[in-house]
């Protein structure tokens, strides 16, 4: 698909074949970024790992977080702080099951992944914070504004005066006055207390010092605080939307839900500790996570790259610095590909190869390439020790009137599209408790 929205040229990827040309085969020609104008404010003009353009400033910041920040041995490093904040959220499902009140979903996921990440990327917790009270405002109204349409970016001349009638510009202004402030805050806290060791705060900041090398590059403090807000936005988000729409879909397909609780409990039942490594042997409930990401894929649309160069995609001609979409919604809706695609069957993809990692581009959910989300592993340590808590521990139900056609399966606009109307259910105590 070829479209034209103002000055700006934009071809849209819509099948596994064209994703892969994309993504795989020209990676490295359109592996860039066009300048989008309140990604690079909140960003600090471009200084993240998202936003930023394919250059040797990129390389180097991607080659660190792989090398560095993302490793299988720093994942389970801060696998204590995980089962402590998943700890906590349990006994606040108690509480809540013993009072038969319903449980916020969006809310409590995004209160619970934001301990974890302020706690692994900050060394800091998150009560007490700067963040505190608006955090989870914030992390919403950020996602609103990386993926919004914006004026600026597609009519130089007057574009900037429309997005301050509909108001993107203020609350762009907003939000990144609220994660600078706390950026401010753990990195003096950082500064004030050297005794804070081994989290990401602590590795950046040795980077800005000299004492651990970036290739050719020095880091300023604008720098720091752009890789961070990758970590912060993304690594909250991500993984409570995630157990989100996994509940989401579980509480309207009973029979796919009594399913896993059963294989959840058959082998939890014998151990006296629930480990997040437990999910090597939950063979459905790794199917149930897959169908999830494929029917409501976190990011439905990647980030816009840029053709570097002139290319023939798909037997078509792409001209240099045309914008390149993969509709990633797309290609996981795609009859030719999954048969009944609007259906929740996890068993579609027992004795089935594909998975999310990147290298079948029937199922992308992390995207692939060199632009691939490299805290997937991270994010996804948090999300299986979650679930397996949520689906041994409690059953569920929903509110008094509701039946399971009743729930909103809608999504917001954003960057990543959370559920619109917030997920609440009931927990219910069992012998598992």
């Amino acid at each position: 698909m070829s479209l034209k929205f103002g000055s700006v040229y934009t071809v849209v990827a819509s099948t596994p074949e064209t994703v892969k040309d994309v993504l795989k085969t020209f990676d490295v020609d359109c592996c860039s970024r066009p300048y989008l104008t309140y990604p690079a404010r909140i960003t600090y003009n471009l200084k993240d790992l998202s936003f930023s353009p394919y250059d040797k400033y990129w390389r180097e910041v991607r080659k660190m977080t792989v090398v560095e920040l993302y490793t299988a041995k720093r994942v389970q490093a801060f696998r204590h702080v995980r089962e402590e904040e998943v700890s906590s959220f349990v006994d606040f499902i108690k509480q809540s099951a013993s009072l038969e009140n319903p449980v916020n979903f969006n809310k409590k996921l995004l209160e619970l992944s934001g301990s974890v990440i302020c706690k692994v990327g900050f060394g800091i917790k998150l009560k007490g914070s700067k963040l505190e009270k608006t955090y989870d405002q914030v992390i919403v109204e950020a996602f609103q504004v990386l993926g919004s349409f914006a004026a600026a970016d597609y009519f130089p001349f007057f574009g900037k005066i429309i997005d301050r009638i509909t108001g993107l510009h203020s609350k762009c202004e907003r939000v990144f006055k609220t994660v600078d402030s706390f950026f401010e805050q753990a990195i003096k806290h950082h500064l004030d207390d050297e005794s804070i060791k081994d989290d990401i705060v602590d590795l950046l900041l040795k980077i800005e010092k000299g004492e651990v090398g970036l290739g050719e590059y020095q880091l300023t403090r604008h720098h720091t605080k752009g890789i961070l807000l990758n970590i912060l936005i993304a690594g909250i988000d991500t993984s409570a939307q995630t157990v989100t729409w996994v509940m989401t879909h579980l509480i309207t397909n009973p029979r796919v839900m009594k399913k896993v609780q059963a294989e959840v409990r058959e082998v939890i039942q014998s151990k006296d500790h629930i480990s997040e490594d437990d999910i090597k042997q939950l063979e459905y409930l790794k199917l149930v996570i897959k169908e999830t990401f494929r029917i409501t894929p976190l990011v439905p649309i990647l980030i816009p790259r840029e053709a570097s160069k002139d290319l023939k995609i798909g037997g078509y001609d792409i001209p240099k610095k045309t914008w390149i979409r993969a509709n990633i919604w797309a290609v996981h809706m795609n009859p030719s590909v999954w048969k009944d695609p609007e259906a929740f069957i996890p068993e579609r993809f027992m004795d089935n190869e594909i998975d999310y990692r990147g290298l079948n581009f029937e199922l992308l959910p992390f995207s692939s390439g060199r632009r691939m989300c490299p805290g997937m592993d991270m994010g996804l340590a948090l999300v299986h020790l979650t679930l397996i808590n949520l689906l041994y521990r409690f059953d569920w139900k929903l509110p008094d009137g509701m039946k399971a056609e009743d729930v909103d399966l809608g999504e917001s606009y954003g960057l990543v599209c959370p559920k619109k109307v917030p997920l609440e259910l009931i927990p219910v105590l069992t012998q598992w408790s």
